[in-house]
């Protein structure tokens, strides 16, 4: 369940936009909606990318490299094993190697070695006589990595797009436009992005821009893409670039990636990128030997390629594997401890998880309980984490807070990664949710762009809103309301996997698909009215095209959902055994009547399998909070069988003598956490 946001839109400036810049209407509905009042400037900004040197340190990273160039050093390109970091070692190796620099480059092991420097691959590098390394997409936290370089006659120049902490290392160019000192116009590159800047500063004041782009920029798509990093200024330029260069691309490894994925014959756009390409070179470095992948980009043989692209296609369908069974023994954890999923950050941790994945399994506990979700692998005395944010709440500062348990931090707003004793677990789960007590997490949110209703939709509305393509990041592919359509019918799909929904509004009729979802979970019923969030495609059949519609979220039409998520917060405030003001008390706490009318509708509906908000709008009388507390009685007392927690399953059970609901123990509670 998400609190539904949608963005105010004044139609008839809409319509006298389109009509004074001759655009579509949708478009420019779009673009009020969003905010965007130059046009010429949304789609043609940064065509000339700026001044490299505009970055702190620049200047120093490129006489030390050229330096290292010119005397034949032998230097090492230290990457990163995700999406990012490897299309950043990729660009930065073929660039000097086209240099004539005597250049290798390496990718830590996410297992065995994790994220970033690391003492014992510096003293490899060292012994096969590098004396400078110079990162990309990773270094910012590395300062004691870099002192133990500097020790062993290694210089370091680090080039990363990660927020600093509070000490720079002591590294011979720190190039970060996240520095305090940065006066880069543009902050929010990925690291390639920060890679391909430092290319631009080598190349200097006869730099070849276009001839940069024609041979990195397919690269730098990838990278930024993945990382998901803002799809604005300069990225928004690179991406776009990218992406026509990647659709029309010349180099082995990611032809051989594009056959092999299945995509040769279609039009490659950002999300699809997203989708299909990343998570199979990301698989890459998630579950064996990263350096796979970089040797995929960078070779000239079509054999060679072909072989790489098949083996980590292989790989991709061994993570997808490990990756559901990791988010299956989470979720079990959770539901065997169900007070943790009261905390404020979820925090599970499990022996032997693979380190590979469980940042992917930390965004899908985050997606389905709306909050910023953690998964620690223990390995030993060792551990190791991954964790995703919701909203505006900074993971990352969250994450700063515990620093006297941790060995090893950084990461994102939105995502963060650290190392930690494995004893030192229990008391991190604490530590980072006193921390989030002491902050206001944000609901989980879905923004609207604007409302349509059925008789606007059609497979043309796409084309006359796709220059505002490539989507991404603070520029997401629109989303809009369908707002009191009539359910008409409910197609299961794939054997109940999914739905096919046929809705109705003013006599126009069409179906959409709602994934992930079967019958039993689904509830509404077909005469209900609904408002729909959905999202549009394109589909070839036998040569036709059609409008395919996808439903993100749905609710009883009208209903006030960021409403419900301050309630079931309540209740959660209420189980945690915190402080409840007047006002809360009484929403909470039930009466007798409270009591039965709940019992008489589970009994007359035969028990009840559905959403929360639907079981809400069918007891409208009474507030979500106060509708937990209830059924928290209820099944305490043995009189119903709950699970679920944001699609329910209450079962009525055999009555077993009379029950007084108020010497219940929570209710009691209640009565003592109130502030007199």
């Amino acid at each position: 369940m998400k609190k539904w946001n949608l963005l105010l839109t004044e139609t008839n400036k809409a319509a006298d936009r389109a009509k004074r810049e001759g655009i579509p209407f949708i478009l420019a509905k779009l673009l009020e909606a969003r905010g965007i009042q130059d046009t010429d400037a949304f789609f043609k900004e940064n065509d000339i990318l700026s001044d490299p040197f505009q970055m702190a340190d620049m200047q120093r990273a490129v006489e030390r490299i050229w330096k290292a160039v010119e005397s034949f050093e032998k230097i090492a390109v230290y990457g990163d094993y995700d999406v990012d970091g490897v299309t950043a070692t990729a660009i930065l190796y073929e660039y000097l190697e086209s240099c004539g620099a005597n250049v290798m480059f390496y990718i830590p092991d996410r297992e065995d070695e994790g994220y970033g420097l690391n003492c014992k691959a510096l003293q490899s590098l060292r012994e096969q006589d590098v004396s400078l390394v110079i990162t990309v997409d990773n270094g910012i936290s590395c300062s004691q990595e870099v002192e133990y370089a500097k020790s062993i006659g290694v210089d370091v120049v680090i080039t990363d797009h990660h927020q600093p902490l509070d000490m720079l290392p002591a590294a011979v160019a720190v190039v970060d436009p996240h520095r305090a000192d940065c006066k880069s116009v543009y902050k929010q590159f990925s690291g390639v992005g920060v890679a391909f800047k430092l290319i631009m500063a080598l190349e200097g004041s006869d730099c070849d821009i276009q001839s940069l782009l024609d041979n990195y920029a397919d690269f730098v798509a990838l990278g930024t893409i993945g990382d998901v990093v803002p799809l604005t200024g300069e990225n928004r330029y690179l991406v776009k670039y990218g992406l026509e260069l990647l659709n029309r691309t010349d180099h082995p490894g990611l032809c051989a990636l594009i056959r092999t994925a299945g995509l040769e014959d279609k039009r490659l756009s950002a999300e699809m990128v997203a989708y299909t390409l990343i998570p199979r070179i990301n698989a890459t470095g998630r579950m064996g030997d990263p350096s796979r992948a970089v040797h995929l980009l960078i070779t000239e043989d079509e054999q060679q390629a072909e072989e790489l692209a098949e083996e980590i296609c292989e790989e991709n369908e061994r993570r997808k594997q490990i990756e559901s069974e990791i988010f299956d023994a989470a979720i079990n954890q959770l539901k065997e401890r169900p007070q943790r999923l009261l905390d404020r950050v979820l925090v599970v941790d499990g022996e032997n998880w693979h380190p590979g994945v469980i940042g992917i399994v930390a965004a899908k506990l985050s997606d389905r309980f709306g909050k910023p979700a953690i998964v620690i692998a223990k390995a030993g005395e060792e551990a190791r984490g991954s964790g995703r944010s919701v909203g505006n709440f900074s993971l990352f500062e969250a994450v700063c807070s515990c620093e006297s348990l941790l060995t090893k931090y950084g990461g994102h707003p939105v995502a963060a990664g650290m190392t930690l004793p494995s004893q030192n677990i229990d008391t991190f789960r604490v530590c980072i949710n006193q921390y989030a007590s002491r902050m206001k997490v944000p609901k989980p949110e879905i923004t609207i762009d604007c409302l349509l209703e059925l008789k606007e939709l059609s497979p043309d509305l796409l084309d006359e809103y796709s220059y505002m393509e490539p989507f991404g990041a603070q520029n997401p592919s629109p989303v809009f309301g369908l707002f009191g359509v009539i359910l008409e019918q409910v197609f299961p799909v794939a054997g109940g996997k999914h739905l096919r929904i046929s809705v109705s509004q003013n006599g126009t009729k069409i179906q959409c698909m709602r994934f992930g979802v079967s019958p039993e979970q689904f509830g509404y019923r077909p005469g209900d009215s609904l408002d729909l969030v959905v999202t549009l495609s394109n589909r070839q059949y036998q040569g036709s095209t059609y409008l395919s519609v996808c439903v993100k979220e749905l609710r009883p039409a009208g209903m006030d959902t960021g409403n419900l998520l301050s309630h079931k917060a309540l209740f959660e405030q209420a189980k945690r055994g915190e402080k409840l003001t007047e006002k809360q008390f009484k929403i909470l706490f039930p009466s007798r009547e409270d009591f039965a009318q709940i019992y008489r509708f589970i009994r007359n509906t035969g028990g009840y399998n559905g959403p929360l908000e639907l079981l809400a709008s069918c007891l409208p009388e009474i507030p979500l909070a106060r509708i937990l507390v209830c059924l928290d009685v209820l099944s305490a007392c043995g009189l119903i069988q709950k699970s679920g927690e944001n699609i329910l399953h209450i079962q009525l059970l055999p009555a077993k003598g009379k029950c007084n609901l108020f010497d219940s123990a929570f209710l009691g509670s209640l009565e003592r956490q109130k502030i007199v």
